[in-house]
């Protein structure tokens, strides 16, 4: 049997006294006075625990119970009902009292405390487990300081979690989040999101696979794919963590960092995006992209306004211009960034060595000024050449010209020998100060003196036939080379020398002092990138 009553908010026993006066009904009278106290009499006759678990409803402007095959319903109109400190809102709504579950629809609202909102044109209420599934067109959740909207909500309201698995977007003061798929903890204030992450503020933006937001600490989690953007540059890896008010990133597989002057990547990163500074760790890449410079090693360092990079643990760089590449390796490398002209300073420290496909070198550092295309090599420096050559002093300045080396200055026991591959012997030449030239294809064209000279060298006649070793001290010498042999020489000064036939020549006679032959300490290309 169905029943229906109209009962007023604020006084359900003022609509009884119309209804009496109206029909004069006193059975009526009886009945509807039980029935509007029907809700409220059963739940005061269950035990505590039981009252507490049914969902009550305290208004309603109109009231239906039906009971079908023993089922008991409530049909309420512009009802509220409450749950454990929860309110609940809509235009129509069915309880059921047996299930203890409402089917709401129409203006839903829900209302928990007074920090939480849900709004939604339809609603699923599961008393029992105070779980509540609300769609509709627009479904909202809203909390102090951040709007969900989505299609669907599911929300957890014994455990204050809500989720959602059609494309939802969340807005705070700073943030406009959207994805396929998320979950929000309204207590801890984390979200959780997944497919086609994208976080978007006035600073950067963030797209990812699946990331984990803490609202209050500001840190971003985050796994699969990643792309940070901002207007300094991109940072590209796959699982890291992000501080949304920091602007610090930490990126934990191999990653890269991009903008306009260099890229760095590495294993692991770390990047602050105010200052666009990076550190770098495992295999680490840095490429400064104005003057093609590359930096290689395990662990590495970059500056940005600084312009300054450092790098080191199987350090090396690698620098191409005109289709040829310069590699250095040492220690630890730094790299300068001159920002007015676009040029670079290189320091190389300990260990150095240096390969080029016309020459290579040892010392135990260098500096290179990409500007004037300097290299200047300190502390027991050695050089070779293809062209069979070997250079040697306390310290050693290359000059190039077109990538080719022009010139190079010897200081301080300045030391150069070439291997006259026609009498397999070898040409010295030795002095305080050495300026030596360089022909095409890197070939030695000129040797000057400049104190306490001496050479050894090889005379040839016009029949390529070896006619005696010259031997001779002075203090100036110009030397000209053709094919690593000297074809010509000029002394300033006095000189004192002499020259002995073929057969007359004394091993000791064949070297000057301090002669060492160390073509077996050349590097090669493999040894300069670590890879020998």
């Amino acid at each position: 049997m169905n029943k229906k009553i109209y009962s007023s908010v604020c006084n359900p026993f003022k609509l009884l006294c119309v209804i009496l006066i109206k029909q004069n009904m006193l059975r009526l009278a009886f009945f509807v006075m039980m029935f509007i106290s029907f809700d409220a009499l059963a739940q005061r006759t269950l035990p505590p625990s039981q009252t507490e678990d049914l969902v009550e409803i305290i208004k309603s402007d109109e009231l239906e119970m039906i009971n079908e095959n023993g089922v008991e319903l409530r049909k309420v109109t512009n009802g509220i009902f409450k749950h454990k400190g929860a309110f609940l809102y809509s235009d129509l709504a069915i309880k059921n009292n047996t299930t203890n579950i409402i089917e709401a629809f129409g203006n839903v609202r829900i209302v928990q405390g007074d920090t939480v909102t849900v709004t939604g044109d339809t609603l699923y209420y599961y008393g029992n487990t105070r779980m509540a599934i609300v769609s509709g067109r627009k479904t909202v959740l809203k909390d102090r300081k951040r709007t969900l909207t989505t299609r669907k909500i599911e929300y957890d309201m014994a455990n204050g979690i809500a989720n959602y698995k059609l494309p939802g977007r969340t807005v705070d003061e700073e943030n406009v989040l959207t994805s396929q798929e998320g979950f929000y903890n309204t207590r801890t204030k984390e979200f959780t999101y997944y497919r086609k992450v994208k976080l978007v503020n006035k600073k950067y933006t963030l797209t990812t696979d699946t990331l984990l937001y803490n609202s209050i600490t500001k840190e971003s989690y985050f796994n699969g794919k990643t792309k940070i953007v901002n207007k300094d540059g991109t940072v590209v890896g796959t699982k890291g963590q992000y501080n949304t008010e920091t602007n610090k990133s930490s990126f934990h597989t191999r990653t890269m960092v991009d903008n306009e002057t260099y890229t760095l990547t590495a294993d692991s990163l770390a990047v602050d995006g105010k200052t666009n500074n990076g550190k770098g760790k495992g295999n680490v890449v840095i490429v400064a992209k104005k003057d093609q410079t590359i930096l290689n090693g395990d662990e590495g360092y970059y500056w940005k306004d600084a312009g300054r990079s450092k790098i080191f643990g199987h350090a090396y760089v690698r620098n191409v211009v005109s289709k040829d590449t310069l590699y250095i390796r040492a220690d630890t490398l730094y790299s300068f960034e001159n920002k007015r002209d676009s040029t670079r300073k290189l320091i190389a420290n300990k260990n150095v060595f240096i390969y080029k496909s016309d020459f290579q070198g040892k010392c135990d550092s260098l500096n290179y000024n990409t500007a004037d295309s300097v290299i200047r090599f300190f502390t027991k420096p050695i050089l070779w050449s293809d062209q069979h050559y070997q250079m040697e002093a306390d310290t050693i300045t290359a000059f190039l010209v077109n990538n080719n080396i022009n010139r190079m200055l010897l200081k301080g026991k300045a030391f150069v020998i070439t291997e006259d591959t026609l009498v397999k012997q070898f040409n010295q030449v030795k002095g305080r100060i050495i300026n030596a030239y360089f022909a095409k294809e890197n070939t030695l064209k000129q040797v000057l003196v400049d104190g306490n000279g001496e050479s050894a060298y090889y005379a040839i006649d016009e029949k390529q036939k070896m006619i005696g070793l010259n031997r001779v001290e002075c203090g100036k010498m110009n030397l000209i080379f053709e094919d690593n042999r000297v074809r010509r020489i000029a002394f300033v000064g006095k000189p004192d020398g002499q020259l002995i036939p073929p057969t007359k020549i004394k091993p000791q006679e064949r070297e000057l002092e301090g002669f060492s032959w160390r073509i077996k300490d050349k590097p090669t290309k493999l040894k300069t990138i670590w890879k020998e």
